[in-house]
Formats: structure tokens, C-alpha cells, sequence
């Protein structure tokens, strides 16, 4: 698709331009969890101290690759409101600050993060198998810039609907990370170690080829060439105003998954950290379609929002939430009904064998969660597309941090459920905080409307 026809279509019917943006996402991030639960089958081969090591270095790693994907969230947002807005200058300054913003904020990351690993591991509980964790994420976080460059220049593809070239970039991360992981960890017996230099290699050619694209070729809608930047506080606090909230949404879902896995160690040991690694792999796989769907959200809402049309938002916000519980239902029957089978990918090993029954049990129970998140999810996707990430973190914050850590905790240690409760207490969670962001989504909508109509005379368009 050509540049010019990607901006027809991000600025046309909202309907079409979700699914097209929507389903390139889902692919490229189908390939991206696929490299996930590989990477955790192959680990899993080494132990389950192994694979509880991945469990507890991954909130970390998703901090720190949620400040790329969030300085990536707030340029695509500002990048799509200028296109709305018919301001292409703007747009291209836009994506140049998220640039700069990423490595800077990679230097000063890589620095905190490889100083203060060892206490952040031990508080987290790490044990027996924080040698696992250590020697995995010196290498990881080490090279964090490559890992917050790809998102925000995934985010720049993004913004302007060239969902082609983004999807090869991750695709190539994905396909190259999967082929290198055993090979690195079994065949050069690296282990663990192996398992992290697949990761930063594949990430890396993947940038090679995204800055060849953006600076080499020269053929999106943006131009990134260097003469195009010029400082502007105001788009530095407009992306920020995004990319700060988006990461601390990161944050939170991090924090959650360490809250978490303290309540495990504490009902049931090491071992459930394992299980409940395992099963919520296959839980992020089945959420792909839907963070597929909100991120083509967050760039629809943007162009709709920048040209004060209230009509687009509407629909995109509408329509988002209908075909992402539509699939929710399916994903969620197919988790519930092969289980075990799903459950004996996690235990090929003699040392994980004795896992599978309680992996199969977790999967089943949370087989409901991905149907309590599409209306929350849609929403705060919205919101980050219109330039509130506040309002998005707000309902991040109390549908993970607060109501599902409370709900896991009273249904686990005050009802004695045990781990089946905090299972049970995370979906009751989650449920009950995106009703409350879906409800606040519509009534900024509606104002958004009245405004519209007011200001704009936009009654129908």
C-alpha cells in the first residue's frame, strides 16, 4: 500500500481502517508471543528454577520495553492528530522527538536498572533461582536501547498506517529469535544466557532495517530527515503526556505480575510462579487479537480526534469492543477445552514434568480473564489516542493495581481458595475495572461530541 493510501485510509471509515491496521498487529505479535512461549518451552527444558527465573525477570524486561512501546504511544498518538489536523510538518517533528526521547531515556535506564538488579531480584523473592535470572538479565537489560528504539519506530509505521513494514520488522525479531533460541541455549550450551543473546541479536537486525527504511530509502509520509527537528517543549510534553502513563501502565502490569507471584510463593511455593508463568503465556497469546484491535484504536481515535470528528471516534470505540468480545468468546473456549493438551508443551522434561496438571488447572481458570478485558482494554486505547494517557492510567491503575491484587488477595488468603483464588480474583478484577473505564470512555465521547457540534458545526461527518 502506498503512503498516500495508508493516510486515505486511516482517515476514512474507521471499521475498515481498525481491521486493516488491526490484523498486520495481531500477526506481528502472534510471531513476537509464539517467540514467548518458545522461549519458555526451550528454558523450561533447563529446570524449573530456569523457568521461574524467566518468570520473574519478565515484569522487569516489560518495564523496560514498555518505555520504548510508551514513548511509541504517545508519538503515534500526537503523529495521528497532526495527520488529522492536516499538520505534516508537526507530524514529522512529532516522530524525530521520539527518537531523541528513546535514547535518551535508554541511556539513563540501562544505567539504574544493571546498577540496582541484584536487591530489585532479591526483593522480588528470586531464591534458588536468582544465578538464572542474573546472568539472563545483565544481558537483556544491557542492550535496552535496541529494545525501546523498535518500539518507537514500530510506533512511527504505525502512526501513518504503513502496518506492512512494521509487521516485517517484528516479524523478522520474532522468526530469527525462535530459530536462534535453541541453538544458542542447547547447541552452543549457552542455557539461559543463550536464550538472551537470541533475543538482542534478532531485535537488533530488526532496527538495522527499520532506520535503513526511515533514513536510507526515504519513502514514508514522514520525513525524518534531521533538518525537519526542531525542539518544541510543547510536543515533548504532548508526547509525554502519553509516553509516561502508557509506561507506567507497563509499570503497573509489572508490579501486578510481582504482587502476584509473591502471593504464589507465599500459597504454594516456587513452583506455582512456574505454573502461573506458563499458563499466562498462553493467556497473552489469546489477548494478541485484542491488543491488536486497541492498538489500531489508539491511531484511529488520534486522526478522528484531530479532526474533530466525533462521529469516527464513536464508532471506532464501539465497533473495537464488539469484534474484540466476539473473539474473547472463541479464544476462550479453545483454552478451556484443550488445557491439557496446551499444558503438555510446558512439561516434554522429566524436570517439568510435574508441573502439567496444575498448568492445565490455571489455564482452564483463566480461560475467563480474556473474556473480561475488551471493554476495559478498547477504552483506555481510546483514551491514549486522543491524548489523555492519564485518564488511560487511571483505569490501568485501578483495574490492575488495586482491584485485581485486592480481589486475588481476598479470594486466596481470607476465602482459602488458595491459587485457584488469585486466578479467580484477577479476572473478577479486571472485569469490574474496565466497566468502569468503558463507562468513563462514553460519557468523554458524548462531551467530545457536544463540543464537536458546538464548535465545528460536525453533525453528521
Amino acid at each position: 500500500m502506498s503512503k498516500s493510501k495508508n493516510i486515505e485510509m486511516i482517515t476514512g471509515d474507521p471499521k475498515k481502517a481498525i481491521i486493516k491496521l488491526a490484523v498486520p498487529m495481531m500477526i506481528s505479535m502472534l510471531l513476537i508471543m509464539l517467540y514467548n512461549i518458545a522461549d519458555s518451552v526451550w528454558v523450561a527444558g533447563l529446570g524449573g528454577d530456569a523457568l521461574a527465573a524467566i518468570g520473574f525477570i519478565t515484569p522487569l524486561f516489560m518495564v523496560l520495553v514498555g518505555l520504548g512501546n510508551g514513548i511509541g504511544a504517545g508519538a503515534n498518538s500526537l503523529i495521528a492528530r497532526n495527520i488529522g489536523a492536516k499538520n505534516h510538518a508537526q507530524a514529522n517533528n512529532a516522530a524525530l522527538h521520539a527518537i531523541v526521547l528513546s535514547v535518551i531515556v535508554s541511556v539513563v535506564f540501562t544505567i539504574l536498572i544493571e546498577a540496582f538488579m541484584v536487591p530489585i531480584l532479591k526483593f522480588m523473592g528470586a531464591g534458588s533461582t536468582i544465578g538464572y535470572a542474573m546472568n539472563y538479565s545483565y544481558i537483556i537489560f544491557g542492550f535496552l536501547l535496541i529494545f525501546v528504539y523498535s518500539g518507537v519506530a514500530s510506533a512511527i509505521f504505525r502512526s501513518e498506517g504503513d502496518m506492512r513494514r512494521a509487521t516485517i520488522a517484528i516479524a523478522i525479531t520474532a522468526i530469527l529469535n525462535i530459530i536462534l533460541d535453541p541453538i544458542f541455549i542447547y547447541v552452543l550450551n549457552f542455557g539461559i544466557e543463550g536464550a538472551a543473546w537470541a533475543t538482542v541479536i534478532s531485535a537488533t537486525l530488526s532496527c538495522i532495517i527499520m532506520s535503513y527504511w526511515i533514513w536510507g530509502k526515504k519513502d514514508l509520509y514522514l520525513d525524518l530527515s534531521p533538518k525537519n527537528f526542531s525542539y518544541s517543549s510543547k510536543i515533548m510534553i504532548d508526547t509525554l503526556q502519553v509516553a509516561i502513563p502508557s509506561t507506567l501502565e507497563t509499570i503497573i502490569f509489572s508490579a501486578l505480575a510481582i504482587i502476584i507471584n509473591s502471593m504464589l510463593v507465599i500459597a504454594s511455593g516456587t513452583d506455582a510462579v512456574a505454573v502461573y508463568t506458563a499458563s499466562m503465556r498462553i493467556v497473552q497469546l489469546a489477548m494478541i487479537p485484542l491488543i491488536g484491535i486497541g492498538t489500531a484504536v489508539l491511531t484511529v481515535a488520534g486522526v478522528a480526534y484531530g479532526a474533530h470528528n466525533y462521529k469516527n471516534l464513536q464508532t471506532a470505540h464501539s465497533y473495537s469492543i464488539k469484534i474484540g468480545f466476539a473473539i474473547s468468546v472463541l479464544l476462550g473456549l479453545l483454552m478451556f477445552i484443550f488445557s491439557s493438551q496446551i499444558a503438555a508443551m510446558f512439561s516434554y522434561t522429566e524436570a517439568s514434568a510435574v508441573l502439567a496438571p496444575e498448568i492445565a488447572t490455571a489455564i482452564s481458570v483463566l480461560s475467563l480473564f480474556v473474556l473480561a478485558i475488551p471493554h476495559g482494554i478498547m477504552s483506555s486505547m481510546m483514551f491514549q489516542g486522543v491524548g489523555k494517557g492519564t485518564y488511560s492510567l487511571l483505569i490501568t491503575l485501578l483495574r490492575s493495581l488495586i482491584l485485581e491484587t485486592v480481589f486475588a488477595y481476598i479470594f486466596c488468603f481470607i476465602f482459602g481458595w488458595g491459587v485457584v483464588g488469585i486466578y479467580s480474583g484477577v479476572i473478577i478484577g479486571c472485569f469490574v475495572g474496565g466497566t468502569i473505564g468503558y463507562i468513563w470512555a462514553k460519557f468523554f465521547i458524548r462531551k467530545f461530541r457536544e463540543i464537536s457540534i458546538r464548535k465545528y458545526g460536525h453533525k453528521e461527518e
